[in-house]
């Protein structure tokens, strides 16, 4: 018999801590590999995790709610050694810490309290220490002077703790640049909220107001807009949508071809495929494009067309319907959500002239699509300029100016345009 650590998964990309929502298995109770052991919520979707491993579980290390690093160690299981493992490779992140680097850590630790007010470099904060900073009221310029150990200079949950634990002395300290009376200080109102009907917030909803106000305090947002005349894409749609049905056994909606034209965009400018890490721009050899979709919920996630430039509208339609359908029945699973490049929103399904959408970190830009309205246009022809009515449409590209500047995003968003407007309308299903 041995002892077999199980850790937290990796759940995606950008997904560097997750919650417990429930165990399915107690102390002492036998588990079969493959078998679920557990149920997990990150901000983007809820998963369920299966045991790697068949045996007795020995040990569980956390409880319901609580927030676990990926890679951790969360149960122990006592296994045979005969026991087969499953074949299913488990993609966990392990984080082994040795007593040389913890005591390095500890040395750094006190050589940053010398320094009153030191600024740290890193200022990414992630969504939990950002909940963290918000229970204990500690503010970002506050959590900027709290000495840092982990990888690239970042602020660890153990950091806040043991910042707390010493009564946070860095409290009413101000680092040397505020002194200025130039810099913008962030004031402290007492604002009345007001009375009426308190709603708690669900648990994702949450995890969504965290990562969104993450995406504002990181990156600078700019935002461009240009206006697309789809007439020609909206008519063909309409006259090849139910033949495309029968064909394909697919609906044949606006999201696919949107899908299309972005991806064929995206290609043609590949720095908007980004993301930003630390001071290295990771230009992504994948094209996987995210779509905002509701769940009934009423929140937001966005499940991912993977590699959506090689595939043909067919393929397209089938993957839009699939996790469009996922998510109404809230069927998504990890795999669903993870690996997105860059994030469509089409905001015209609620009637939406136009918006300003926020940037789906670590992404560097984010487009959204307004409603096709139908109006009165002077358009050139053989016979000289005209009025006629055409299908009309707004997109708006909200982008991270660290990353990109506004040619790079209103040449990208202006391509996106004139894919739209120069569709073929003889084009075969």
């Amino acid at each position: 018999m041995s002892n077999f650590e199980f850790k937290m998964p990796k759940l995606g990309e950008s997904i560097t801590e997750a919650a417990i929502i429930t165990w399915f298995k107690n102390v002492g109770d036998t588990i079969e590999v493959d078998e679920m052991l557990l149920e997990v919520a990150t901000d983007k979707v809820d998963s369920e995790v299966p045991s790697t491993v068949s045996g007795v579980i020995e040990e569980i290390l956390f409880e319901a709610n609580d927030v676990i690093e990926i890679g951790a160690v969360i149960a122990i299981i006592k296994t045979d050694d005969k026991v087969k493992k499953s074949k299913n490779k488990t993609n966990v992140i392990s984080n082994p810490v040795e007593k040389s680097s913890k005591a390095k850590s500890k040395k750094k630790l006190q050589t940053q309290k010398i320094v009153s007010a030191q600024q740290n470099v890193n200022t990414f904060f992630s969504p939990l220490i950002i909940s963290i900073a918000k229970e204990q009221h500690i503010s970002f310029e506050e959590l900027a002077r709290i000495p840092a150990t982990g990888k690239e200079g970042r602020l660890r949950k153990s950091d806040v703790f043991q910042y707390i634990k010493e009564g946070r002395p860095y409290k009413f300290s101000q680092p040397s640049a505020i002194q200025d009376s130039t810099v913008y200080r962030i004031p402290q109102l007492n604002l009345d909220k007001g009375k009426g009907k308190i709603v708690k917030m669900d648990r994702m909803r949450q995890m969504i107001a965290d990562h969104m106000v993450y995406s504002k305090h990181t990156s600078p947002h700019v935002t461009a807009y240009v206006e697309a005349d789809l007439t020609d894409m909206v008519n063909w749609r309409n006259e090849n949508k139910i033949a495309f049905q029968k064909k394909y056994n697919e609906r044949l909606t606006f999201t696919p071809l949107f899908v299309e034209a972005v991806a064929k965009a995206v290609k043609d400018f590949p720095m908007i495929n980004a993301s930003l890490d630390g001071s290295n721009i990771i230009v992504k050899d994948d094209i996987n494009i995210g779509m905002a979709t509701a769940l009934p919920s009423g929140n937001l996630i966005v499940p991912v067309v993977k590699n959506a430039d090689k595939k043909n509208l067919k393929e397209l339609a089938s993957m839009v319907n699939e996790l469009s359908n996922k998510a109404r029945e809230n069927k998504l699973k990890a795999d669903d959500i993870q690996g997105g490049t860059f994030t469509i929103s089409n905001v015209g399904t609620f009637g939406s002239v136009m918006g300003t959408p926020i940037i789906n970190q670590p992404e560097v830009a984010i487009l959204a699509m307004g409603i096709i309205k139908k109006r009165a246009e002077v358009i050139e022809t053989k016979k000289g300029d005209e009025i006629a009515i055409r299908s009309m449409m707004y997109l708006s590209l909200s982008f991270d100016h660290r990353v990109v500047d506004g040619f790079l995003g209103g040449s990208f968003v202006r391509r996106v345009a004139d894919y739209l407007e120069q569709f073929d309308r003889n084009r075969k299903i």
